[in-house]
Order: structure tokens, then sequence, then C-alpha cells
């Protein structure tokens, strides 16, 4: 079978390229060894499921350990209703696990099945099945959060908590390790029992122990990946550069990773050719950003469905606020479970440049549908007889829009959403041949950077708000250091200016439009 790059579901050495994980499973090794129980909490598509089969084959190999892995997805409601009808399911359903490789096990759980009825003979079914096993029994379940908010999964986890602790005292046999996998972290749910009930937090797997293990994957695993594809496929790569641009736009993200390989190999790469092109990985973020995936879609959903998470995603990338990163605020903790945010030096941060862009474009895009914007950027006026976008005439008609089409009293629209307004207006002109990313510059000036690429060319175009000339001197400065970092020779200055529709006076040779640009260079800012 051809091996490819997966981004649905489990992957599998046999049919698939993949990370070299072997340093994260065995962080979890010695958890297991340790007889810890803990959750693999991790936003979807991040390889839980795939850590988890990985993790089973290595501990197959090994004649002590039994490991009983069950999901809850697929098994319907109706267990969850009523205490006999979960006990008897939980044990069918890892009889179901173990008829292929232990029938005489799956027989015996069938057996014991018959006389469940609540939880207490269930806890008296797990002893007799771990003494009958002789072995160190590791119980993992994927997707628990189809049961979560249930009260019979929170008794379920009450059972396994007490039989540990008695385990512990030498008064019960049970599980050697408990492995459950989701995106919440199960050891502090949030749940409503009753429609008529306030929400409560309820610890019923406080004896977890922590999972610190980063599932995400760094520039060298990714390079393990591209060895593995290098090495079965015979196609030509710099890996240094690929690895290191994949990460640079995923951090890591495993979905995201994958995907982007996937493109570059089954979409942008000719056929007959084995040779990566530095290009492709430019070509593959555009691809990538233009997909509609489920990946993407759950991502807006979570941020559409709640107010307060999209106010602060827009307070991050669009304002430029800073926001300290405290797992303890409701809404952070959301936005990281969904994967939407990341710790970065306890600065609260976009999870990747992928999402980061796809977010950009998603608000920028509800900003166009409600304008008139397509009257005045027509692509064909900003592109150079050699293809190069003219981007002072971007600018210069940017401002004409401006004028004409907003009023005094859209101040306060200007001031919140203008940055995004410009974002809609280059869009339509760059879009399908490059793309812009974005990043905020905080300090005493925020800046709002726009990166453009364009036919393989670079320009750098600086949104800011007018704060007067001492500000507007140090924010030159900035520019051109901006500039020096990229080996760029000219930049671009977009400038928001509400001193007339305040009220204020500025000084005589201030420009009298609320939107000015200015085009500069490295050698005239220093």
């Amino acid at each position: 079978m051809e091996k490819e790059f997966n981004v649905t579901g489990t992957c599998i050495p046999e049919m698939h390229y993949m990370v070299d994980i072997s340093n994260k499973l065995d962080k979890v090794f010695r958890l297991i060894e340790k007889e810890k129980y803990f959750v693999i909490n991790r936003p979807r598509q991040y390889g839980k499921t795939t850590t988890l089969y990985m993790l089973e084959r290595a501990l197959n190999k090994n004649e002590d350990y039994l490991v009983v892995s069950i999901s809850f997805e697929g098994v319907g409601d109706l267990i969850f209703e009523e205490e006999q009808s979960f006990v008897k399911a939980f044990l069918e359903i890892i009889a179901d696990s173990l008829y292929l490789q232990h029938k005489d096990l799956a027989t015996f759980l069938e057996e014991e099945k018959k006389g469940v009825t609540n939880f207490k003979d269930l806890s008296r079914a797990i002893t007799k099945f771990i003494i009958e096993v002789n072995k160190q029994v590791i119980l993992m379940i994927d997707e628990v959060d189809k049961s979560s908010n249930n009260q019979l999964f929170l008794s379920f986890l009450g059972m396994l908590r007490n039989k540990y602790l008695l385990r512990n005292a030498g008064k019960d046999k049970t599980f050697h390790s408990v492995i459950l996998a989701g995106v919440h972290d199960v050891k502090s749910l949030k749940l409503k029992i009753r429609p008529d009930e306030e929400h409560k937090y309820n610890s019923p797997w406080n004896i977890a122990s922590d999972f610190d293990v980063d599932m995400s994957f760094s520039k060298e695993e990714i390079g393990t990946m591209l060895d593995d594809y290098v090495k079965d496929k015979g196609v030509e790569l710099d890996k240094e550069y690929f690895s290191d641009r994949i990460h640079f736009y995923t951090s890591g993200y495993p979905f995201l990773v994958s995907k982007l390989c996937k493109i570059i190999d089954e979409k942008i790469m000719p056929k007959g050719r084995f040779k990566w092109e530095k290009e492709y990985m430019d070509m593959a973020v555009k691809r990538l950003l233009n997909d509609d995936n489920t990946n993407f879609q759950s991502l807006i959903k979570n941020i559409e469905n709640n107010s307060k998470l999209k106010e602060m995603v827009k307070d991050l990338i669009i304002d430029g606020n800073k926001i300290n990163y405290n797992i303890s605020n409701p809404i952070i903790n959301m936005g990281t479970l969904y994967g939407i945010f990341k710790n970065k030096n306890n600065n609260l941060k976009i999870n990747n440049r992928i999402y980061e862009q796809l977010i950009y474009d998603y608000m920028s895009s509800l900003i166009e549908t409600s304008t008139d914007v397509g009257f005045y950027n027509e692509k064909s006026n900003f592109i150079n007889e050699d293809g190069s976008l003219d981007v002072k005439k971007v600018l210069v008609k940017f401002q004409e829009f401006m004028k004409h089409e907003y009023s005094e009293k859209r101040e306060a629209f200007l001031e919140a959403d203008g940055r995004l307004l410009f974002l809609a207006f280059i869009s339509s002109i760059i879009n399908g041949t490059s793309f812009a990313f974005k990043e905020v510059q905080g300090g005493e000036e925020k800046r709002f950077d726009i990166v453009i690429t364009y036919n393989n060319k670079m320009y750098i175009v600086e949104l800011k708000v007018w704060h007067g000339e001492e500000y507007h001197e140090k924010g030159l400065v900035q520019l051109g250091e901006y500039l020096e970092q990229y080996s760029l020779d000219t930049g671009y200055l977009l400038i928001f200016d509400f001193r007339k529709l305040k009220g204020e006076v500025g000084k005589a040779e201030s420009p009298t439009s609320m939107i000015w640009c200015e085009s500069l260079s490295q050698s005239a800012i220093r």
C-alpha cells in the first residue's frame, strides 16, 4: 500500500508518513510505570487518538501489560440514561475490544455482565477481571467529551477514583493506569446536570496527575516525518528549510503540519516530479487558507458561538491589546481548549500563524461584504507592467475610498475596524496569487504591520493611529528596523488621523484627510 500524509483519523506507520514521537511516548510511559491516572486533553485533531494507538502498540510488546482501549464515540446516548444500562454497556465495550486477541477474557466479561446492575457491582466485576488477567491492565478511553457532562459518567469516574485510593492502600485490585483522552480536562468539569440548576464545578478526577507532554511538533520532529517521506518516495527537498517554514506557519499543530505536507505532495508538486521547490511552501499556505475543512469550520464556529471569546480574539489580534495568559480566566481557558490560544512567555497569543491569518481573513470578509469596497479595488489598476504590486496606488485609492464612503459619523467604526477594512480592501487585489500576514506591535504606539507577498516580492505596510509627532518619529525608526529585518529598501505607512473628526487642531502642515499615507525608504528613515 502506498503511504500518504494523513489528516483524518488515526495515523498508522505502515500507511502514513509520521513524525517520530518516541520522545513524547517515553514521557507517557513513565507516567504509566508509576501507575498514574491522567487525562490527555488537547484540541481537536491534535494527535490524541494517534498517541493512544502508538502507546497501545508499544505496550503490547511487553508481556507484563494488557491494554484495554475503548472509545465512547459511536456508542449512542441510551447507555448514559440509566446506571444499569451504563455498567452493562461498559463491560460489553471492553469485551468487544478484547474479543479478537483475547477471546477467553471477552467471554469472562460477558458472563460477569449478566450479574451487574449498579456501580458497586461494576467495581466488583473490575476487581475479578484484574485478578483473572493477572497482568497490569491499562485502560484507555478516547472521546470522553461525549459523556463528560453526564452524571452517570461522573459516578463512573468516582467509582474508579475510589478503587484507585483503595488499591494504593492495599485494599482492592483495579486498573494499573487509566488514560482519558478528549478536548476537555475532566479533572474540573463544569456541568449542568438538570436544566433548572446553575453550572457547577466538580472534581471527580482529582487523583489525576498532570499531563505536561508537549504534543505539538518541533522543527526537528517535523524533519523526521520529512525523512520518512523522502526515504519512501525518493523525493528531493531541503529538509532544514521546509521543517523550519512549516513550523513557522503552524507552530507544530499536528493537523496543520500534515495538511501542508499533503497539499504540497498531492496538489502542488507536478506528477512525475520528485522535488519540492521552495516556492511550494507559500503556495501550500495559500491553498490551505482557502480550504474548507472541519478543523477551520470548528475554529470559526467556536469563535462565533461565544461573544466574549470573539471579543477577546479581536482585542488580541486586531486591536493589539496585550493580555496576560491566565488559565483560570474561563474565556482564556475555553480558547486554549479549542486550540485558538496558546501561552507564550505568559502572554496570550493565537495558536499559530495559519489560524491568525484565517481569523483575519474571516473578520475582514465580514467587513467587506457590508461595504461598497468592490467599486474601488479593481485588481488590474494596481498591477505594474512587470507584474509587481503598486502598493502606493493601493494606499492612495484606499484613501479615496475612505474619503468618499465614510463620514464623520463613522469615527467609532474607523477606530475599531478601520484596519480590518483595509484588509478587506486589499484582499481582492492580492487574492489568488499571494497572501498577507499580519502582526501587531506593542509599545507606546500600536502598529499593525501587514507583510504582503506578491509574485515572489515582499511588501511591508504599517497601519497606525496618529498620536503626535514624537510617536510618529519613533514609528519611522521602528519601521526602518523592520525593513532591515526583511532586507527591504522601501516600506509604506498608512495613518488613521482623527484630529479633524474630534475637533482637534493640528499643525498647519498636517494632512487634512483622516487617512493619509507615506512611502518611505530606509535611507530616508535614517
